[in-house]
């Protein structure tokens, strides 16, 4: 096997390989999100016996994402997720004095896991590039389940920012019909976290047909949904395995990227938030 290109992250290799990944290397992948630290510093039976499946199976996903033993795949995920100044001792107490103290404390220092994590999943490239694919004249936007509450917000902010912005939701039939005017001078920005979201891979063909740009939120599902957006943003919801999942990773993501969409657009989207301010002042007198 030719030499493993370190340019490569471990989510640009499963991205590449995600329509060949059999529903235990899915489980694998999304399991290795959730605790990429503890996955890095362990051994191939470690990793296999959180899912209880055979060693075996975690060596052949390591050999499907180009490395020649697990080892090398190892090699790479210390590489990618074990820095230097790895906030996880003072993570850990604090996990473990709020256990004590009740489920708000708990919550909390989940949620303060999470978010302190997230920057070792999504870069603020990354994020300006999801800025860069959204800065269009329409976004069209998927939440199926939990996620229409951030497609609510992501369709009210990006309105606000002078872009049109077009939900997605119905039957496939309403699908269908909104979909009808998509271009290639639009976007699509789909959100999926616990599994692919049924309408998804229709929609990324129909935005594939028409050239639109796509953007996806995600969590530890986001490197095996197939096909693949332009942009993933993909980063897991809790801070701790096997806890609560809420919205607060994705939401902060939702954020950053209208921050950059703001810095990009400039004057033209002040200029927008000032109409809105004198539309309101008008609407509320």
């Amino acid at each position: 096997m030719s030499k493993v290109d370190l340019r490569k992250s471990v989510v640009e290799r499963v991205q590449a390989v995600a329509g060949s990944l059999t529903s235990t290397e899915q489980r694998l992948i999304s399991e290795l999100l959730k605790a990429p630290r503890d996955v890095a510093i362990g051994t191939s039976s470690e990793f296999a016996n959180r899912l209880g499946v055979h060693e075996a199976t975690t060596s052949r996903l390591a050999r499907k994402l180009g490395f020649s033993s697990y080892a090398e795949f190892r090699d790479q995920l210390r590489r990618e997720f074990l820095k230097v100044s790895d906030p996880a001792e003072r993570i850990s107490a604090t996990l473990s004095d709020a256990r004590a103290r009740g489920f708000l404390p708990l919550l909390v220092a989940s949620e303060l896991s999470a978010l302190t994590a997230m920057t070792d999943h999504i870069s603020d490239t990354r994020i300006l590039e999801a800025a860069e694919k959204l800065d269009r004249r329409r976004v069209f936007i998927y939440g199926h389940g939990n996620a229409e509450v951030l497609s609510v917000l992501m369709e009210r902010r990006l309105r606000r920012l002078g872009i049109d912005s077009h939900p997605l939701s119905g039957s496939p039939r309403d699908l269908a019909e909104q979909m009808l005017t998509l271009s290639e001078s639009d976007a699509l920005l789909l959100f999926a976290f616990r599994r692919q979201p049924p309408d998804y891979e229709r929609l990324m063909q129909v935005a594939a047909e028409t050239k639109a740009k796509t953007v996806v939120i995600s969590g530890t599902i986001g490197p095996s949904l197939t096909p693949s957006p332009d942009v993933l943003l993909s980063a897991p919801r809790a801070g701790m395995p096997d806890s609560f999942q809420t919205l607060t990773v994705p939401m902060a993501i939702c954020n950053a990227i209208i921050l950059a969409l703001a810095a990009r657009r400039g004057p033209e989207a002040l200029a927008t938030l000032d109409r809105l301010g004198e539309l309101i002042a008008r609407f509320e007198s």
